[in-house]
């Protein structure tokens, strides 16, 4: 006799529940929803990383005309757990986080049969995507919080901004890019760390799982443990150009924010899940850290004190 335990949801549009039978512990993703990426990718995504000998969730069986897949069940120790807790070691567990995205990184593989039988090719992170990822701050925080002519004006000079920052990125967009890589998609299995949450994955650019591990919106950590961090995967990759690596992570950290900034907003106002909003002000801590060094951000810089001053010191 099987148990069903509905668990706690994310962002997206799926549910999770925890299978228990005879002994056994499986997860249900349910999707009706997006379920081709839901569903299809994410297992597809899952099957490359497991090819490339990346701990992540197995297939044991899809109903996918049902909406839902079953798959490994990695428990709850989330590296964000862990890390929570006072005496936490937290540069142990980033130099195994670090070593992990190096592997990720590594993955030359960008093709996979999925469970229907069909090629999946993971597609290119393209400059589009990424401008259309940033503006989601203008079409619901901006809308939410600045007068309409006021906001009509913000969103004309924020998009011109966001374009050039975007065409002034440096590196190659020719890495297979997690674009969720964050300690609450990262679970200790066994002493292995496990990655879940793949679906989003593309072939992009090399500092932006960086970005998104070190600039975490949901982790606070010092500037001291981030500048760690970074210089743990500086050590690793030794034919980097660090001045190239720094201005595309510091462009990529600041739009990712105004993106999350977006996307949570969108959460409460849309979806009804307004625990997001408690994340926004770290947000805007985050891009206040970084927009002050570099000197591309300076019409963004302006911008945001001209309308947002409380955010931007």
């Amino acid at each position: 006799m099987s148990k069903l335990t509905k668990l706690k949801g994310d962002a997206s549009f799926r549910s999770f529940f925890r299978k228990k039978e005879n002994g056994n512990s499986t997860i249900i993703v349910y999707a009706k929803k997006e379920k081709f990426r839901n569903l299809l990718v994410y297992d597809a995504i899952n099957k490359i990383f497991i090819k490339n000998k990346i701990l992540a969730p197995k297939l044991y069986s899809q109903k996918y005309k049902k909406n839902s897949i079953e798959i490994e069940d990695f428990g709850d120790q989330t590296i964000f757990k862990i890390l929570k807790k006072k005496n936490s070691n937290k540069l142990r567990y980033f130099k195994q986080i670090i070593k992990l995205l190096i592997q990720i990184q590594s993955i030359k593989s960008r093709k996979v049969k999925n469970f229907r039988n069909r090629n999946y090719s993971i597609p290119k992170y393209k400059k589009n995507i990424l401008i259309n990822e940033a503006n989601l701050f203008c079409d619901w925080y901006v809308k939410k919080n600045l007068s309409k002519s006021k906001g009509k004006k913000f969103s004309k000079n924020f998009r011109k901004i966001v374009k050039n920052l975007t065409f002034g990125l440096k590196l190659k967009d020719d890495i297979l890019v997690h674009r969720d890589f964050h300690v609450s998609n990262l679970i200790l299995v066994n002493n292995q760390i496990g990655i879940i949450d793949s679906q989003d994955a593309l072939i992009g650019n090399r500092a932006y799982d960086l970005a998104s591990l070190i600039d975490d919106v949901r982790l606070k950590t010092s500037i001291s443990i981030k500048k760690k961090i970074l210089n743990l995967y500086f050590k690793k990759q030794k034919k980097i150009d660090i001045k190239k690596f720094r201005n595309d992570f510091e462009i990529l950290s600041i739009l990712r924010n105004l993106k999350i900034i977006g996307i949570f907003t969108r959460l409460a106002v849309r979806d009804g899940k307004k625990n997001y909003l408690k994340l926004i002000p770290y947000a805007w801590e985050l891009i206040n850290m970084r927009i002050h060094q570099n000197h591309a951000f300076i019409d963004l810089r302006n911008l945001l004190i001209q309308n947002f001053k409380k955010k931007i010191k």
